[in-house]
């Protein structure tokens, strides 16, 4: 059996290794493929398994690959995959759910306390000598934010909501969510909340919810206007979930103390190839760069040496399951 793996790097840069694959079959692995139908479709042709993190997998892509039978997402998050297509041709898809959970909150953290502390800035300028000159014991550019007795807004609270909702929690933090399905575990770390109320109380919004119809430009200049004043946001599950147009019109208005971002609106179109020598007509994400009040990271939340392990051998489960006609406890129905 063929198996491909179209953008092995993202999920492996070096740390793992795919050996155990092999077993199950002829392995082909690419660092990246391009988002491009024809250069997807030159290599899966032939393909049976075909594995992916970001590359798209659209209908066309289907239909000129007659013998594909399986598509493992190496994410938690499908949208690369047209899933109403593969259900119509009898393609089955997985995921690796829950597999970045706790990385993902961590990361979600590490943006807010950047903002809330500057630690790079202030490391910078302390290893410039700027402190070893001062005449004062401490100094600081930036105002400090304190956590306690804030109020976090969750939207979303699945594995990875609820996970950043614990660490809110011990930061003493008000927590609150909109989640659609209150659960008993649920309760004992937040509250559950109209989307309203959340967005009118919370001091900070985490978006921890998945990308999908009824949750695209879910941060928009409607709900922007029901936010307090000087809210913090941050992003690190979906960057389709914020019209980015709308967020740089907050920004602007002085709505948000500061946006802290790892995922992005554009990054299928900007940001899997090397655009340096080219003049980018127009791009929302550069125009973010310009704010100082915006922190970005680029998409490397679920990039753990743990959480990259735990896509190997998940993936390795999945595909095995597939090929011996087992239960497949990840596959994803559309």
């Amino acid at each position: 059996m063929k198996i491909v793996i179209l953008d092995g790097y993202t999920s492996n840069p070096g740390d793992l290794n795919w050996d155990k694959l092999k077993i199950l079959g002829d392995l082909t692995v690419y660092e990246y493929t391009k988002n491009q139908t024809e250069n997807v479709v030159e290599r899966l042709q032939d393909c049976e398994i075909a594995l992916t993190n970001k590359t798209v997998i659209t209908k066309e892509i289907m239909e000129a690959c007659p013998k594909l039978r399986y598509i493992g997402v190496l994410a938690t998050g499908y949208n690369v995959v047209d899933m109403k297509a593969a259900a119509e041709r009898g393609i089955t898809v997985t995921n690796v759910p829950g597999y970045s959970t706790q990385a993902v909150a961590q990361q979600a953290f590490a943006l807010l306390l950047e903002i809330c502390s500057h630690v790079a800035h202030h490391s910078s300028e302390v290893h410039s000598g700027r402190w070893s000159r001062g005449r004062d014991f401490c100094f600081w550019d930036y105002p400090l934010v304190e956590l306690d007795h804030k109020t976090a807004g969750i939207i979303g609270f699945g594995q990875t909501g609820k996970a950043i909702g614990r660490v809110a929690k011990a930061f003493g933090m008000r927590v609150i969510t909109c989640g659609s399905h209150a659960t008993e575990e649920g309760k004992a770390i937040g509250e559950y909340v109209a989307r309203e109320q959340l967005l009118r109380e919370s001091d900070v919004i985490f978006l921890a919810c998945p990308l999908n119809e009824e949750t695209k430009d879910l941060i928009c200049a409607e709900t922007i206007a029901q936010m307090k004043d000087g809210v913090i946001l941050v992003n690190t599950s979906r960057g389709g979930l914020i019209k980015t147009e709308d967020l740089i019109s907050g920004i602007r208005d002085h709505k948000f103390f500061a946006v802290g971002l790892d995922v992005y609106e554009e990054e299928t179109d900007f940001v899997f190839e090397d655009m340096s020598e080219r003049i980018l007509q127009s791009s929302i994400t550069q125009r973010l760069l310009s704010f100082p009040n915006v922190v970005m990271t680029s998409h490397q939340g679920f990039f753990t040496k743990e959480a990259l392990t735990n896509i190997a051998e998940t993936t390795l489960e999945n595909a095995k399951a597939f090929m011996d006609g087992n239960e497949l406890k990840n596959e994803v129905l559309s």
